[in-house]
């Protein structure tokens, strides 16, 4: 198989696909691995060390035009649609229940589109989304902090406090894989921790192996008015796989939360968890609603690219060789994993929360099969 691996053109997304031993094991593999000029510089990766692997260094054009299947970090943006192929392999986060315009672009160029972010195990895990999830919630302590600064429109709180002052008061949204590393960072700051979910086994779990450093409470409407009210930092680190973020905190909400706290919505890409979220990039990370500093980046990791690029060819490289050895079809039909990470094939929604949150009709892999 021809495997492509394109630049990435989001603004400010330094990450690439694939690392040059990623590169390596597929050439071994004995597949083709084209590289476009300079994708890999944001990371600190040369066009040389891609070379020595024994990729061959293209143009955008060339990449696009000669590969069987396109590994990318972020979805495509439109200027990328003309230059997709019917039945090309797309494999990439693609983050499509908030995006109806991406979706149908996908739809037009009668893609396969397999999303990093959906790709699921049986027990209910989503492999290829942990490692960003990881680099997002430990990442999310920091930009917090940063914002909560003075100088940055923030209440000028040190999250750790001094002797005879106070720390600050972080409150996480979500007990998942961001919640979780969220907690990690936070613990570390010497702040105050408050985690909510809806989950009692999940409040246990986090309870557990945080030792009750980590305050743990039920998710309801009343608890999160309450604790967001008393937070100096709100980090939203909720997901349900594959459908639209749900909207928790509601605009009205943040009339009582403190002047100059922040909120860190982690999971913009497929919403955010506030009415009032939007997405912003890290050239201009932040707004003011009400008074509350929204830090909403759809592409956190890309801020340590390098970090965020080794770790994801460690997650995605397992599937990339599993599509470029047995190919599209044999692949999916041999791999649930794969299947449930199948969005769009033929020009048809093929993932059902998608198709659920887009208002499409969702139609079976196998249904489409010749």
């Amino acid at each position: 198989m021809i495997i492509g691996v394109p630049k990435e053109i989001k603004e400010d997304e330094y990450r690439v696909s694939m690392t040059p031993a990623g590169v390596t094991e597929l050439i071994a593999d004995g597949h083709t691995v084209l590289v476009e000029e300079s994708a890999g510089e944001g990371s600190g990766i040369s066009d040389d060390d891609y070379a020595c692997t024994g990729a061959k260094i293209l143009s955008c054009k060339e990449v696009f035009e000669q590969a069987d299947m396109i590994i990318k970090v972020k979805e495509p943006l439109p200027e990328e649609f003309p230059r997709l192929r019917e039945n090309q392999i797309l494999y990439t986060y693609l983050h499509l229940a908030p995006a109806p315009e991406l979706t149908q672009g996908l739809l037009d160029r009668k893609v396969a589109g397999i999303a990093y972010e959906t790709v699921q195990l049986e027990d209910g895990s989503l492999p290829l989304l942990v490692p960003m999830s990881e680099v997002a919630g430990r990442m999310s302590v920091h930009e917090g902090a940063k914002y909560l600064e003075r100088e940055n429109g923030g209440r000028g709180i040190l999250l750790g406090g001094v002797p005879g002052v106070d720390p600050g008061h972080i409150v996480i949204i979500g007990g998942g894989i961001v919640g979780v590393n969220a907690a990690k960072m936070a613990i570390g700051t010497s702040a105050r921790v408050t985690l909510l979910d809806i989950d009692l086994e999940r409040l246990r779990f986090v309870d557990d192996i945080f030792g009750g450093r980590v305050k743990t409470i039920m998710s309801n409407k009343l608890n999160l008015r309450e604790y967001t009210a008393m937070a100096d930092l709100v980090i939203g680190a909720v997901l349900l796989t594959g459908a639209r973020s749900p909207r928790l905190i509601a605009r009205d909400m943040l009339k009582d939360m403190r002047t100059g706290s922040v909120v860190v919505d982690v999971g913009i890409d497929q919403g955010g968890i506030l009415e009032t979220s939007r997405p912003t990039t890290h050239s201009n990370p932040i707004f003011e609603v009400e008074g509350v500093i929204h830090y909403c980046v759809a592409n956190m990791p890309g801020a340590v690219a390098r970090t965020s690029t080794y770790a994801l060819t460690n997650a995605t490289l397992p599937y990339a060789r599993e599509l470029a050895r047995k190919g599209f079809k044999t692949a999916l039909m041999e791999s649930k994993p794969l299947r449930y990470g199948l969005n769009v094939y033929k020009g048809h929604v093929t993932h059902p929360a998608v198709a659920e949150a887009l208002g499409m009709e969702y139609v079976p892999f196998e249904k489409l099969l010749d």
